[in-house]
């Protein structure tokens, strides 16, 4: 119970909000989609601001995760503090539970946990930006894969259930950009607006 509130607790530090106002003086809250998510952040405060953003993203999924592993945690367990670290990045409690969309961390947790799932949910997030240049469809398509990929390499129904709920949650957070997508005005990569 301790690893699953710590995990919560480093998951929804708000590395976006942090960074864009330490390095850039704003707020991302304040610009374009207004979300403290990567994407955003590099629309707002530039490309330096957003990899920086991404990284502690990454990794403040895949620390607590890592650690509860080498620790010698069940699926069950680790499956929670995956869950719980990302769940903390989309309703952080350091701000007033209004975070991200979940798209960096979600591959942070799942870089130690199963790694051939990040793999492979990566490279199809990758071959859909690269054909259409937009980074939430791209998410919603590696939302969707998380749950298969890890049924098809890992037979495991627990972490199944956790990545349908890791990928559906991800996928309800891109309900904007999807009804954007759907009537033409969803922002490609280099616009202003997420």
């Amino acid at each position: 119970m301790i690893a699953v509130v710590v995990a919560y607790l480093i998951g929804a530090i708000p590395f976006g909000l942090l960074f864009a106002k330490l390095l850039t003086g704003k707020d991302p809250r304040e610009h374009g989609s207004g979300n403290i998510g990567a994407t955003n952040v590099m629309r707002t405060g530039g490309k330096k601001v957003g990899a920086v953003t991404l990284l502690a993203d990454i990794f403040k999924g895949t620390i607590p995760v890592a650690i509860v592993i080498m620790l010698g945690a069940d699926e069950l367990l680790t499956g929670a503090v995956a869950l719980s670290a990302f769940l903390g990045h989309i309703f952080p409690v350091y701000l007033a539970f209004k975070g991200g969309k979940g798209v960096a961390t979600m591959f942070g947790v799942m870089i130690p946990w199963m790694p051939w799932v990040a793999i492979g949910a990566f490279i199809i997030w990758f071959i859909v930006f690269k054909l259409t240049r937009y980074v939430s469809l791209a998410s919603v398509f590696a939302g969707i894969s998380l749950p298969l990929l890890t049924l098809a390499l890992y037979v495991s129904w627990v972490n199944f259930g956790v990545c349908m709920i890791l990928g559906g949650i991800m996928i309800l957070r891109h309900k904007g950009n999807i009804e954007r997508l759907i009537a033409g005005v969803e922002p490609k990569t280099g616009s202003k607006n997420d």
